[in-house]
């Protein structure tokens, strides 16, 4: 049975963790004007995090969490399962939206006035994403800091740290589409209250049955959707609104900066 003051402290850290990304979407009240190639830097940025914390933290996370229950060979084969039926959701999802009303299909017919339409639902997918991988995530934190704030702090604050660019990679695209510095810091700032609310319903649910076997098939699933979302909507946005070479620094930063972050706080 948790105290009051353990449940408070949990999701006022889990809290602080997602409202993070108003750090990253707060970059747009400090520039007069966004020029693509900041644009490209970002969004490539956004899929190197995505890529690396998917590859490196929750897929590997996955495989150990439920190898605890089902053996190292069933346990990896559960974690795979996972990862590609997350895959195959956010495929289902995008095959969906017709092709004249999808930023990933980059082969169809772009009419002028579709340039900026494509861009903000650029920053709407990855706020989206964004939010579909805070979800579990704040699960996670809040889970982890009823059991211990010792085990909890350094987790809460490495998802704090790598949600800043986080918020930069929503509110760029949405700034140069809608002109709005209040829309892109409110979307950067909704993708990032997915955590509190993977608390409330970690709480309310989900706390008197979480289990490593659960946790495990949801990191699985959430590493396969942020693999797709950024191979298949990130990177080619970065380079169609940027330049190939600064996409491809931004992707190489948004790793550096999760490996620095993850060896930090380990």
């Amino acid at each position: 049975m948790h105290s009051l003051e353990n449940l408070l402290e949990a999701f006022l850290l889990t809290t602080l963790a997602g409202l993070s990304t108003g750090i990253g979407g707060a970059v747009v009240f400090f520039s007069k004007s966004i020029d693509r190639r900041v644009l490209s830097l970002s969004l490539g940025l956004s899929a190197g995090v995505m890529i690396y914390v998917s590859l490196m933290e929750l897929l590997p996370e996955a495989r150990n969490m439920l190898a605890m229950t089902h053996g190292s060979k069933n346990g990896l084969l559960y974690a795979m399962l996972a990862f590609f039926a997350g895959i195959l959701l956010i495929a289902i999802i995008d095959k969906l939206v017709p092709c004249e009303d999808n930023p990933h299909e980059m082969a169809c017919p772009v009419r002028p006035d579709q340039d900026k339409r494509r861009l903000k639902r650029t920053g709407l997918m990855t706020a989206l994403a964004l939010a579909i991988h805070n979800f579990p995530e704040g699960m996670a934190a809040f889970v982890s800091a009823t059991q211990s704030l010792r085990l909890a702090i350094p987790i809460i604050a490495a998802i704090a740290i790598h949600n800043i660019p986080e918020g930069i990679a929503v509110s760029m695209p949405i700034y140069h589409a809608t002109g709005s510095r209040k829309i892109a810091m409110r979307y950067a700032l909704l993708s990032g209250l997915a955590e509190p609310l993977g608390a409330v319903t970690a709480y309310l649910i989900l706390l008197p049955f979480m289990s490593q076997q659960l946790q495990g098939l949801l990191f699985g699933g959430v590493a396969g959707i942020m693999i797709f979302i950024s191979l298949d909507e990130l990177l080619p946005s970065a380079q169609l609104y940027g330049e190939h070479h600064l996409s491809m620094y931004g992707l190489v930063l948004g790793m550096a900066a999760m490996a620095f972050s993850l060896w930090v706080f380990t």
